[in-house]
């Protein structure tokens, strides 16, 4: 016959910051795994760390001071600067 004990004393003091540590850990992994999937690649490179970070609003305010060696900048292209898209014509 099994016992029922009462597990609820075996949680450290140190199990809330681990569980904090893989949230933050997880999230950017996530995007950055998009990131890489986007651009048809199988692993994850500090450029595609780069980009998920900077795209996700909150990550970007947490990591606003942090440098991700080699990931490079966002593109940044002015609007002024694109060619004009013209509307294709219709045939009436």
């Amino acid at each position: 016959k099994p016992r029922k004990d009462n597990y609820t004393g075996c949680i450290g003091a140190e199990e809330p910051v681990y569980l904090v540590l893989e949230s933050l850990s997880t999230s950017p992994l996530e995007l950055a795994g998009n990131a890489a999937r986007d651009n048809e690649k199988t692993k994850i490179n500090p450029r595609h760390l780069q980009l998920a970070v900077r795209n996700g609003d909150e990550l970007n305010s947490l990591l606003s001071r942090a440098t991700i060696m080699r990931g490079g900048v966002l593109p940044s292209i002015y609007s002024v600067l694109l060619p004009n898209k013209t509307a294709p014509e219709s045939k009436e």
